[in-house]
Order: structure tokens, then C-alpha cells, then sequence
């Protein structure tokens, strides 16, 4: 299992370090590059016109890689089709997101709501795979107990894949960040995967890393190219089906607790500015925060994929 396993990170890592070239060149030939935000830092205006949409080749390369091995060991299965849901319908909303973007020329893709709606679509398509699969609908929660019921169990995972997606969308701000960060959180989960045995979401986990690590070389400062929401959008999604289908939903507080500073930090801004026309921090997201207190991107990058570490180790030693 694990030597399987080992393969399925290699033979994605290969067929992301093959075209992931061929696409910067593509996109830096055809000048389709990221547009920054007026907004954010300053001194990001530099990085305007960097490729983006790389994610494309790694959630491509995870998905052939998913798919070959799981046939090869006879493993295809409705929980395989569930994970690649996630993974892929995601990286569609964003691709189309980032399409937009890069075809009018400008930072605003799809509209919030339009989001939302696919976004509810693809958590209810999983429901509906799960439902055929006779999976347990039964969630534990705080202070209350386990609930066994479908009811329940779809709210959940609509809120869980909508705002996981978004979460580590709104961690991918600067080079490097958001693949670092998702790195550790899949191999918290292919840990995990490995111990219970789950052989799909083992493959599935090693599948996306193995992207990521190729990926990373050319992601880190300076990026030659970004992933895009088509890129973490798909992670987000994937990230918070593993949890929920390895039946560790709140694991993924801890194990991707970067991702929900990242998220706190900008509700919280805009409560407190909305309320009382204060800002809490510098600018959020939170890496932007660090930033405008004088860290480095490589500082930052290191201070959140230490806190993300952290917070998976803790997982493991406590719960694992």
C-alpha cells in the first residue's frame, strides 16, 4: 500500500513537472497573466502579468493519476468519483473564474453569488454519490452529540467544501503560501489515510502532492507562476471532502487552522470596520498583515507553514 502509494506521488509530480513548463511559456507568450489588486500591497504591482491558472496541470495531473492507479489495483470506486468531485469540480469554478478574469482583463471573475451556487451544487452532487454508497450520515457534534441525519449531514458538508474552498483561495496571496500550506495538510490527511487503511483517499492525497511539490518549484518567490483559483479552490475542496469522508470533519480546524486564521482575520475586518469604522489589522487577509508590519514573503511563508506543522503534529499526537 505504501509502496503504491509512493508510485501515485511520482507519477504526479512527473506529469506536472512536463507541462507545467510548457504552460508558462504558453501563457507568458500569449500575455495572459495575473492582474494584481489595487488594493493589496504595493509592492505586488511587480508580480502583475506573472501566469496564472497553473493549478490546471497539477489537479489534471492528480486526477489521471487518481484514476490509472485506482484501476490498476481494481480500487476504482464511488468514493474515488466523490473525491475527484471535489477536486475537480472546484478547480472548474475557478478555472472559469480565472478565464474571466484573464479574457476581460481585469481582477473580478465570477459573481459572488454565481459561486456560491456551483459551489452548493458540487457538495450536493457528493451527497447524492455518498447516498448510493450507503455511507453513514452521522456527524458528532460539540456539546450535543453525534446526529444521525442526512439533513444535518448535507448542511454540513455544503458550509464544509463551500468555506474550505474559499479558505485556502484566500490563503493563496503570496508565492508559495497556499502550496506550502496544502502540502502539509494532504500529508496530514495521507497519514491518517494510511493508518485506516483507506486506500482512495491515501492515492488521492499522495496524488496531489506529488503535484504540488513540482508545482512548488516553480510557485515560491519568485513565482514564475500562480496557481490561481482554479488551483486552490480545487485544494480547498478536496482538502475538506478527505476530512469529512475520513470521518475527521474537525480535524481540518486544526490541521488547516492557517486557512481559518486566513478566513477569521477577513470576517473579522469587515465586522469591525462595518460596525465601527476600525480596522483590526493592517489588511487582511492576515498574511498581508505581516507583511505591512516590515516580514518578508519568505518570512511569512515560513511563520504560517510552521503554524500549519504545528497545528497537523498536534492533531496527530492528540486525536491521530
Amino acid at each position: 500500500m505504501l509502496i503504491i502509494s509512493i508510485i501515485a506521488l511520482v507519477s504526479s509530480l512527473v506529469l506536472t513537472g512536463i507541462f507545467l513548463p510548457w504552460m508558462i511559456v504558453f501563457m507568458s507568450s500569449h500575455h495572459e497573466g495575473q492582474k494584481i489588486r489595487d488594493e493589496g500591497p504595493k509592492w505586488h504591482q511587480k508580480k502583475s502579468g506573472t501566469p496564472t491558472m497553473g493549478g490546471v496541470v497539477f489537479v489534471i495531473a492528480a486526477t489521471i493519476t487518481t484514476i490509472w492507479v485506482s484501476i490498476w489495483q481494481n480500487k476504482m470506486n464511488n468514493l474515488v468519483y466523490i473525491l475527484l468531485i471535489s477536486l475537480l469540480g472546484y478547480g472548474i469554478i475557478g478555472f472559469l473564474d480565472d478565464g474571466i478574469k484573464l479574457f476581460y482583463k481585469r481582477n473580478l471573475g465570477l459573481k459572488a453569488w454565481q459561486k456560491f451556487v456551483f459551489q452548493i451544487f458540487i457538495a450536493i452532487a457528493i451527497i447524492c454519490i455518498a447516498m448510493k454508497d450507503n455511507f453513514k450520515f452521522a456527524l458528532f457534534l460539540p456539546l450535543i452529540g453525534t446526529i444521525s441525519s442526512v439533513v444535518v449531514f448535507t448542511a454540513f458538508v455544503i458550509f464544509w467544501l463551500v468555506g474550505f474552498s474559499n479558505a485556502v483561495n484566500l490563503s493563496d496571496g503570496l508565492d508559495g503560501l497556499a502550496t506550502g500550506l496544502s502540502i502539509i495538510a494532504y500529508a496530514t490527511y495521507a497519514y491518517i489515510a494510511l493508518k485506516q487503511k483507506n486506500f482512495s483517499i491515501l492515492i488521492f492525497c499522495m496524488s496531489i502532492i506529488g503535484g504540488l511539490i513540482s508545482f512548488f518549484v516553480f510557485n515560491h518567490k519568485p513565482a514564475k507562476i500562480f496557481m490561481g483559483d482554479a488551483g486552490s479552490l480545487a485544494l480547498g475542496g478536496g482538502l475538506a471532502a478527505v476530512s469529512v469522508f475520513l470521518h475527521h470533519p474537525w480535524s481540518l480546524l486544526l490541521i488547516g487552522i492557517v486557512f481559518v486564521c486566513e478566513t477569521a482575520s477577513v470576517i473579522m475586518q469587515v465586522i469591525s470596520y462595518q460596525t465601527t469604522g476600525k480596522r483590526i489589522f493592517k489588511m487582511t487577509p492576515i498574511h498581508h498583515h505581516f507583511e505591512m508590519i516590515g516580514f518578508s514573503e519568505w518570512k511569512v511563508d515560513f511563520l504560517f507553514w510552521t503554524v500549519g506543522l504545528i497545528g497537523s503534529i498536534l492533531y496527530l499526537l492528540i486525536w491521530g
